[in-house]
């Protein structure tokens, strides 16, 4: 492997990415190259169906390519075995998707301190800490179920930074709220990763958010455009 450039936090090699649907199959990834600095905010764009979010999955470890290689750190994420791949994730990783993704039965304060209790460490402090930070100090004992939309993003924000991970994924963050409170979410965020100079990866359809970033690669048809 070439020797590789340490300001690089995430790196993307002819990445190939199909789905078989019945007797055909789909190529949504077509060779994307891509890398992202340290502590950059770059933005994925482009039209439904371009493989904005299959690219974002394959970056963050959650769907293996066909063919090309992912590099975390210069390190090839999918040459790891599973049990690696999974401690890869959860101590450098952290995401955030559209449809928040808590679990119900738990309280705010236990939904964000989920990350922490797979490392076997219960970090109640940090994640009371982490739902003050998000505006949420008031709210720890509640369940998702009596959360707004902007709250429980909120939660899945801090559920995120549990683990101080080095690279943030976010999928559509602010697909399921309203514009204003979507703003706010996106704000938040942006604040979060820039206070301790995180990498931060995001998803989204709305262009005037992705203006907020350091730089904005369109994806059409399986592969970057600009």
């Amino acid at each position: 492997m070439p020797n590789h450039d340490p300001d690089i936090a995430v790196s993307a090699r002819e990445v190939v990415r199909t789905f078989q649907i019945g007797e055909n199959r789909i190529e949504v990834l077509k060779g994307v190259t891509l890398d992202v600095r340290h502590g950059e905010t770059l933005f994925l764009v482009g039209p439904s169906g371009a493989g904005k979010t299959s690219l974002l999955y394959t970056l963050a470890g959650l769907e293996k390519p066909n063919s090309g290689e992912v590099l975390i750190n210069g390190q090839s994420l999918y040459r790891l075995g599973r049990g690696e791949q999974a401690r890869v994730r959860n101590a450098s990783m952290g995401y955030v998707f559209q449809s928040f993704f808590l679990l119900p039965e738990l309280t705010a304060l236990e939904n964000v301190m989920v990350p922490a209790l797979i490392r076997g460490r219960q970090a109640k402090a940090r994640a009371r800490e982490l739902l003050e930070r998000v505006g949420l100090g008031g709210r720890t004992g509640h369940l998702p179920s009596e959360l707004s939309g902007g709250e429980q993003q909120r939660v899945a924000i801090a559920r995120s930074l549990m683990n101080d991970p080095a690279i943030l994924f976010a999928d559509e963050p602010t697909g399921n709220l309203d514009t204003a409170t979507g703003s706010a979410v996106m704000t938040l965020l942006m604040e979060l990763v820039n206070e301790r100079k995180r990498t931060l990866v995001v998803v989204t359809h709305d262009q005037s958010l992705a203006r907020v970033g350091d730089r904005k690669v369109t994806l059409v048809d399986g592969r970057i455009v600009d």
